[in-house]
């Protein structure tokens, strides 16, 4: 392993311990004895999910207890006006506009978390301990504005950590915190699990059954995700001869899942949004609407498995453009056979993409609801969706290819050098 990627392994590794210490740095004024009696009695609902994204910082009322979620229901909203208002796409597109629009994106990101931040402190305050004593300690006045500015402090730690990670680092470091953060509560939800089964809570039969269960999602999102349609492309003669001594590529891959990880995070950013904010009202009606948007609810499944279906669908269209492959396959001299280059290229290329994508993303939502349904009727001591898995098995897999791709770019360097 050559030092470069040694050093980018290294300072990944230190962002994300510095990441971790910040979920032990409580927010001023609370009563945490409080908070971990909630968790008790409700760690397995919409809790027990925003703790699990958060590495467990929510049920120590952590500065980052917002975490980044933040940042991506602030990325979600400017991806849907940049797809919308031609002016905002194509700002994205320019170099110097990219730099604005990321800065866009970074003042919704403090809008927003002061926002949250404000819901959370007024939720504090309502809360109860079993004693009755207060989760709040101190002024309230001043708990809301020490709140508001920890927790904003906190989320903008993690979006510069984040992209640090990314220009610096191996990997995205925005999918990396999400990583770290469910990776560090499986020790938690193990022993939970003992512990269950223990006190006779939780049926040895029933763990083995919610442990087949992990597996079997484990198997399906790895093979699926591995899975790819490849479209056969054939070359003139002229192009076959003038390329004689490289490598052509004589397919054209298109994944299944096109939108990989991307639809169950916005998925689960937009309707965390609405329900901390539900959540802190004392309103009987939004308390009903916020009970009934609760993770073990067929609302929540139904209006979850809708958001990833059209998060998978939009972010397909993002990221994948079939006119740019088309155009280039063309210049490039080569063809699908039976298809005509240019447009009906085009046209042939959409046509498999779109199919895939469908596929995709019935795969993406049935992964992310029906784990979670399965194991959360068989009573389980801890939360897990399919969610969870997807983004630690996708994160893993796309960390491993970077990896790998860096490793393979300093033996053709290394090559290069020494004129080999």
């Amino acid at each position: 392993m050559s030092s470069a990627l040694t050093q980018k392994i290294l300072i990944t590794f230190g962002f994300l311990f510095a990441y971790r210490v910040l979920a032990y740095i409580p927010v001023p004024g609370v009563d945490t004895s409080v908070i971990a009696h909630l968790f008790d009695s409700n760690g397995g609902g919409m809790l027990g999910m925003a703790n699990m994204f958060s590495g467990n910082a929510i049920s120590r009322m952590s500065i980052i207890s917002l975490g980044i979620m933040p940042y991506i229901t602030a990325s979600i909203v400017m991806e849907l006006l940049a797809a919308t208002f031609p002016a905002i796409g194509q700002m994205k597109k320019e170099r110097d506009g990219m730099q604005k629009y990321m800065q866009i994106i970074r003042y919704s990101t403090i809008f927003i978390t002061i926002v949250q931040a404000f819901g959370v402190s007024m939720g504090l305050q309502s809360m109860t301990g079993a004693n009755g004593q207060s989760a709040v300690m101190i002024d309230p006045m001043m708990f809301t504005f020490l709140t508001t500015i920890s927790m904003l402090t906190g989320t903008m730690l993690l979006m510069w950590i984040g992209e640090r990670i990314t220009q610096s680092g191996i990997g995205n470091g925005i999918s990396l915190i999400i990583f770290a953060g469910i990776v560090s509560g499986i020790p938690r939800a193990i022993s939970n699990t003992i512990n269950s089964v223990n006190t006779g809570e939780l049926n040895f039969l029933a763990v083995l059954a919610i442990f087949a269960i992990i597996l079997l999602t484990i198997f399906v999102i790895i093979y699926v995700e591995l899975g790819e349609r490849r479209i056969p492309i054939s070359y003139s003669r002229k192009t076959i001869m003038q390329n004689k001594d490289k490598r052509v590529m004589n397919y054209i891959p298109i994944k299944v899942n096109l939108s990989g990880v991307i639809p169950p995070i916005f998925a689960s950013a937009v309707l965390m949004f609405p329900i901390t904010m539900l959540q802190s009202s004392t309103n009987e009606y939004l308390v009903a609407i916020a009970d009934a948007l609760h993770p073990g609810g067929v609302l929540f499944n139904v209006i979850t498995f809708i958001l990833i279906v059209f998060f998978a669908f939009f972010y397909a269209s993002i990221v994948f453009n079939a006119k740019d492959i088309a155009d280039n396959l063309k210049r490039q001299g080569g063809f699908i056979p039976g298809v005509r280059p240019g447009n009906h290229t085009k046209e042939f290329i959409n046509e498999v993409a779109s199919r895939l994508t469908g596929a995709g993303a019935i795969y993406l939502a049935l992964i992310s609801t029906l784990p979670f349904l399965l194991i959360n009727s068989m009573g389980a001591a801890f939360y897990f969706g399919g969610t969870a898995v997807l983004i630690v098995v996708q994160v893993a897999l796309d960390t491993m290819r970077k990896i790998e791709a860096q490793i393979y770019m300093n033996k053709y360097e290394t090559l290069g050098a020494v004129g080999l």
